[in-house]
């Protein structure tokens, strides 16, 4: 059977999308990793689906995959893919949409020079919806790994974050620490790592660890997490810029309980069809 998806990316982060709004895609684990590989496969981050919405409020459903098989709760810059998509694909007329996720509801909109911004929801700090298993909520938690400990806020953005401050983010062991951090017990559900280095009070340096799909060139969600985190630790003022290997994002917080607003671009690369029964 046929599929045909539309390779896209958002700062280098890259997603091949597939439109399932009318026949279900049935991929198993072992296939999305196939698809995923750079040398056998189309090669991406994430497989996002586009999908009929499973209540009135919702315009929308957005599944998501990493590049290990796994589905997870949200995507940042697949978000901005995905409603770039929906919109330039004539699925819908509405430059603001709502779209389920299996951690909610999130509301992008296309702005006029074509970026777009997503109400990526509230924060949520609270240990056992992270989850992360400690004995209280802190600014910031002491994590022993193999060569030591490091410290590290604790956040939830609809997937769960670890974020620390480096100085220098280029020279920062994200590849070393980043698979142990993801693994750690401690994180029953494992967990994004993000590295951030505080340039001024409203700018920032970030690599990230992606929860399944390793070291990308940038993730949507960590930009929320570590802005929300260096807010919160008094280091930083909303808006605060982010800058990723694959570019910047502009990330707006205002405080508890209210949204976390990012900013960014979304680009297509090509269009193809892959072969189900040859994976």
């Amino acid at each position: 059977m046929s599929i045909a998806f539309t390779k896209m990316h958002g700062l280098g982060n890259d997603f091949i999308v597939i439109e399932a709004l009318k026949k279900k895609f049935h991929g198993s684990p072992e296939q999305i990793r196939r698809l995923a590989d750079r040398h056998f496969g189309i090669g991406f981050d994430q497989l996002l689906l586009v999908e009929p919405p499973v209540s009135e409020d919702m315009d929308f459903s957005y599944r998501i995959f990493n590049a290990d098989g796994d589905e997870v709760e949200q995507c940042g810059n697949g978000a901005r893919c995905f409603a770039r998509f929906v919109y330039d694909r004539g699925l819908t007329e509405k430059t603001e949409i709502r779209v389920g996720t299996l951690s909610g509801i999130i509301i992008p909109r296309i702005l006029d020079d074509g970026r777009v911004c997503v109400d990526m929801g509230v924060p949520d700090f609270e240990p056992e919806r992270i989850p992360f298993i400690t004995d209280q909520r802190q600014h910031s938690y002491s994590l022993a790994l193999e060569n030591g400990v490091v410290e590290i806020a604790a956040v939830s953005m609809g997937n769960p974050h670890a974020v620390q401050i480096v100085e220098d983010v280029d020279s920062a062991p994200v590849t070393q620490t980043g698979p142990e951090i993801e693994h750690h017990p401690l994180f029953p559900q494992r967990v994004n790592a993000g590295y951030m280095e505080v340039i001024d009070r409203q700018a920032i340096r970030l690599r990230v660890w992606e929860r399944g799909s390793g070291e990308t060139m940038a993730c949507g969600t960590g930009a929320c997490a570590a802005v929300v985190t260096g807010i919160d630790q008094g280091l930083l003022d909303s808006p605060v810029e982010v800058s990723l290997p694959g570019g910047k994002l502009d990330i707006e917080w205002s405080g508890q309980d209210t949204s976390v607003f990012m900013t960014g671009p979304a680009e297509y690369v090509y269009e193809g069809e892959f072969e189900m029964e040859k994976l």
